[in-house]
């Protein structure tokens, strides 16, 4: 049986970039929570590194998350982003308390 889990993303700008990259990210909001097994996504923006984004995720399961990875709009933004992102890394959480 698989838990629910936390996910942390994180999305830095190339240089120049910042302003795109947060309005490709603000485009995945709606249409992410309204996937089944999104239990929370928000986006959040380092104040002392502004080209650095977060997206502080839940999912239901493993399941919701692959399906997320897959969708329209996750594809979407990753052919509109390419040349916009300089670093992404995605961190799952194991929520302990």
């Amino acid at each position: 049986m698989s838990t629910a889990f936390n996910v942390i993303a994180t999305l830095i700008a190339k240089p120049g970039q910042q302003a795109t990259l947060e309005t490709l990210l603000r485009g995945l909001l709606e249409p992410t929570r309204l996937e089944a097994g999104c239990e929370q996504y928000d986006l959040h923006q380092d104040l002392q590194h502004p080209e650095t984004f977060y997206m502080l995720e839940r999912w239901s399961d493993d399941a919701a998350l692959a399906d997320h990875d897959q969708s329209a709009h996750i594809q979407s933004f990753r052919a509109k982003a390419a040349d916009v992102i300089e670093h992404f890394d995605l961190k799952r959480l194991k929520f302990l308390a």
